[in-house]
């Protein structure tokens, strides 16, 4: 098993340490290529306007993040091609189809980007221009490899022609059209060839060279060589993830042992189930076991005081009996009551949030698949999704209620922000008041709320405007309050504040608290929402390019979940990648 994903910067240590091992292996296989080039990759990731192509790199790597080899691209957005500047395999890996891997996962994104096609350089296998035979056996492997994917040689060119006559072996152009069957026309190629020369080797060049090799392109359309190497060969699928283009799903497996069987409670089981049946087929999840963390990750956003009454009280509760807070100590909060059934108020927000035996593990079990979907972010997951119940947005630092017991979401953002800032966007229709709580007074968690007003909507008492974080959060807590009646096209417009909110505040992770319930029909809500207007503001959010984690909320009409939630995450995707589905 290997993976293959993209590497956008060097601001997560993971991906410094595959930098390092792609530099490693530059120096060792390319004795061509200067040090300078190779220490500035880093530079080139994240700047590169001044290296006139975006650089975009591929790694693939085994299960302890050992590089086996990686893809080197070129985009040149202006003129819509990409060119490839290095791929490279561990020789002991190569029957592990990881170059094939490699190159169709070049082959996707050039494909996403739009690009007329892939440009590379290949050294020449044919005697007459190389000397050195075990360079024209080398390079008549590698072209075969190409053939197998449509990549051929252009022809009929002077490209071939060395800078100086002493130079050997100079390389052909070879050119991918995707498998598109469209010509090459002589105009773009001219300019595309221009523009190489000029990029990669502009200082090199004696004068005259690069219109020299410019005007040779007379084909027009520009020609091709045939095939000479390929083969029938048997079907080889490589066991191979393309975690960048997936997204990890982590599902709450025991989350079914909080089950209250109460008439009218609506956070059930089923919930689950139906959204997974809506997004099964998309071919978009990879799904994985969550791991378990330890307890000091809720304690680090929940006062240990209520952490600790929360197991307790669960713990003595007799199986299958329910408590629900009924005495609210408001005037002593000083002297709680002995009981803990009866102490419940002391920590809750309302009466309809029920304690029994397996709420504290049901709401460790969601924490701990928050934190393994925020931990595949760190591993080169571009999104993960935490499908959980119960919910979590409506607990407080210190207190429980909305059927939720410890903010999932806000344990994985307060967890990512050690990596960088982090914004918290809440999409459910109730306001996310115990995110809120969570980081009032934090500037590094920028959280965003978007929701039924509270003169209607639950919590009630919190979620107004004016809510804008205090001291150092000061500017860093964004309400935005809607009316009772509201579709799709109400909602997006504030949705695109939100988002220009986001972009502003330069976040290293985005944390999408997901509710489904401003679904039209949903029995908690009032909103209309349809599943195409869950795809586009799916679509909205991933058009922010940033590492995102969803925390599943809420969301109760089980006839339409699954729908939403498909129709969600297909926007989601589409808006990070483009409609090239994996």
């Amino acid at each position: 098993m290997f993976c293959i994903r993209r590497i956008y910067d060097n601001t997560l240590s993971v991906d410094r340490e595959a930098i390092a091992q792609v530099q490693q292996i530059l120096r060792s296989q390319f004795s061509a290529i200067s040090e300078s080039d190779i220490t500035s990759l880093a530079q080139k990731l994240s700047n590169p306007l001044k290296y006139r192509f975006r650089t975009i790199l591929f790694v693939a790597h085994d299960m302890k993040h050992r590089v086996k080899g990686f893809a080197l691209l070129n985009h040149a957005p202006d003129l819509s091609f990409c060119f490839l500047d290095f791929i490279s395999v561990d020789p002991k890996s190569a029957a592990g189809g990881i170059g094939g891997a490699l190159y169709q996962r070049v082959r996707d994104e050039t494909y996403t980007l739009g690009g007329a096609g892939i440009f590379m350089e290949c050294l020449p296998d044919d005697a007459k221009l190389c000397q050195d035979p075990a360079t024209v056996k080398q390079s008549r492997a590698r072209l075969k490899f190409y053939e197998r994917f449509g990549a051929l040689p252009i022809i009929n060119t002077a490209y071939e022609t060395p800078f100086k006559p002493e130079y050997d072996c100079p390389p052909y152009l070879v050119y991918d059209n995707l498998g598109s069957g469209k010509p090459l026309a002589r105009g773009t190629a001219r300019e595309i060839v221009r523009a190489i020369l000029l990029r990669k080797y502009g200082k090199d060049c004696p004068t005259g060279y690069i219109d020299m090799v410019v005007e040779s392109f007379r084909d027009d359309p520009v020609l091709r060589r045939a095939p000479r190497y390929i083969i029938k060969e048997p079907a080889r699928k490589p066991d191979v993830k393309f975690v960048d283009r997936q997204i990890g799903l982590i599902v709450n497996e025991k989350h079914d042992i909080h089950h209250v069987h109460e008439r009218g409670y609506v956070e059930a089981p089923v919930r689950i189930s139906s959204i997974l049946k809506g997004i099964a087929g998309t071919g978009l999840f990879d799904r994985m076991p969550a791991r378990h963390f330890p307890e000091q990750h809720i304690k680090k956003v929940h006062d240990p005081k209520f952490v600790e009454y929360l197991k307790q009280v669960c713990t003595r509760l007799e199986p299958g009996k329910s408590v629900y807070p009924y005495v609210f100590p408001i005037r002593n909060a000083a002297r709680p009551p002995k009981e803990l059934p009866v102490r419940a108020g002391y920590f809750c927000i309302d009466t309809f949030t029920p304690l029994n035996r397996n709420a504290y593990k049901a709401a460790k079990g969601a924490v701990d698949c928050a934190l393994t979907a925020a931990h595949l972010l760190e591993e080169g997951y571009r999104m993960a999704y935490a499908l959980v119940r119960p919910p979590g947005h409506h607990a407080e630092s210190r207190v429980f209620g909305g059927f939720c017991y410890f903010n999932s979401g806000a344990i994985a953002a307060n967890y990512l922000s050690k990596e960088g800032r982090v914004a918290m966007l809440d999409i459910d229709y109730h306001h996310g008041n115990g995110t809120q709580d969570i980081f009032y007074k934090r500037s590094d968690v920028l959280t965003l709320s978007i929701h039924g007003h509270p003169s209607f909507a639950y919590p009630y008492f919190s979620g107004f405007s004016e809510e804008v974080g205090e001291e150092e959060g000061k500017g860093y807590n964004r309400n935005y309050p809607l009316p009772e009646e509201l579709d799709g096209a109400g909602y997006r417009p504030v949705l695109a504040k939100a988002i220009k909110r986001i972009r502003a505040f330069k976040p290293r992770f985005l944390v999408v608290a997901l509710g489904l319930d401003p679904a039209k029909g949903d029995p908690t809500g009032t909103w209309s929402l349809s599943g195409a207007d869950f795809e586009e503001n799916g679509r909205m959010l991933g058009s922010l390019k940033l590492p995102t984690l969803v925390v599943q909320e809420g969301g109760y009409r089980t006839r339409s979940l699954g729908s939403n939630a498909r129709h969600f995450f297909l926007g989601l995707w589409e808006g990070m990648h483009g409609n090239n589905h994996p």
